[in-house]
């Protein structure tokens, strides 16, 4: 059956032109999902793709769909913030190129039983590897000050205050553990919301996806696995949908070429880095009008692209570069 998002993978034109595959190169598909980038890379050069996900589920159709392309594409199940792990002793341990898209995969939304849509009902559940805490665990357990500052600082949501001692109330009743009526709960204490804007639940359900799956560490941990990863004149591509990942990786990439703000000159002497990449371009690449006329799930995507130097990369992050993500 045709989902229709399924067979278009996100902004895929751009994605190609900044990969540029080559014959005998050796290239990661970080967010397999469907398979979308993975199938296009290896229909356009005879190269070898390896493809992560943590999703049993992508697993399984990476298992069903990709048997065509034989020895010349590879599966590896777990967290792509363990990409360094993953990839050791591999081929793909020295890539030529790395794609991360950062969408939640339409298959999981497609599925009410994974409960990520405030759309359809489900069990409120979230969990990308079907392992851990839920989002029931959360909504139930979590206290109210807790909470509200999970909806605010994932979900950049204002009113989450409100919505997190809505919450409160309600599961001192009974456990909330559908979507639809955690859904309900937030659109309750929300203004209506005008025809063509976001439903009031968006940023509440972004919030907790985020949480229950780690997403903010284990971007950020991916990120500079790619950096150690990747050889001299290797891409990086990630391809975001909403502020907060794309600020990650606009940050980490500034900051990795050389372009973030510099330290004040009161601040101790420090040793200059060389940049490890360079962004081209240095904005993001936004997706062009026919594609978004034809996938609206385009329309927030940004796309940033950065050339791996030959500097060496950092050991340890700084303490500044983990706790001030959000600036």
């Amino acid at each position: 059956m045709d989902t229709g998002i399924l067979h278009h993978p996100v902004m895929l034109p751009q994605i190609m032109s900044a990969l540029a595959p080559k014959d005998g190169d050796h290239i990661i598909d970080a967010t397999f999902g469907s398979g979308g980038y993975s199938k296009t890379i290896l229909n356009y050069a005879d190269c070898f793709v390896a493809g992560i996900d943590k999703d049993p589920d992508a697993i399984g159709r990476a298992h069903a769909e990709m048997q065509v392309f034989g020895n010349k594409f590879t599966i590896f199940e777990g967290s792509f913030a363990n990409i360094e792990e993953l990839t050791a002793n591999t081929p793909f341990s020295t890539p030529d190129a790395i794609v991360f898209d950062l969408g939640v995969c339409s298959t999981q939304l497609d599925q009410a039983e994974r409960g990520f849509s405030f759309r359809q009902d489900g069990p409120l559940d979230m969990r990308m590897s079907k392992s851990g805490e839920s989002a029931a665990d959360i909504i139930n357990s979590m206290p109210e000050k807790e909470l509200a500052d999970i909806i605010y600082k994932y979900g950049d949501e204002r009113a989450s205050r409100r919505i997190a001692r809505a919450i409160n109330n309600k599961r001192k009743e009974a456990p909330v553990i559908r979507t639809l009526e955690l859904a309900d709960i937030v659109r309750s204490v929300l203004p209506r919301q005008k025809k063509g804007h976001s439903d009031p639940a968006t940023r509440t359900f972004q919030a907790l996806r985020i949480y229950v799956n780690n997403e903010i560490g284990e971007l950020y941990n991916a990120l500079r696995g790619s950096e150690k990863l990747l050889q001299a004149g290797g891409i990086l591509a990630v391809v975001s949908f909403h502020s907060i990942e794309d600020r990650i990786v606009k940050r980490f990439l500034r900051q990795r070429a050389g372009l973030s703000s510099q330290p004040s000159r009161h601040q101790p002497f420090q040793v200059e880095k060389k940049p490890t990449f360079k962004l081209v371009p240095q904005k993001p690449i936004a997706p062009d009008t026919d594609e978004i006329n034809v996938n609206p799930r385009a329309r927030s995507a940004k796309l940033r692209v950065a050339i791996r130097t030959s500097a060496i990369a950092e050991e340890v992050p700084s303490e500044r570069e983990t706790l001030n993500w959000r600036r």
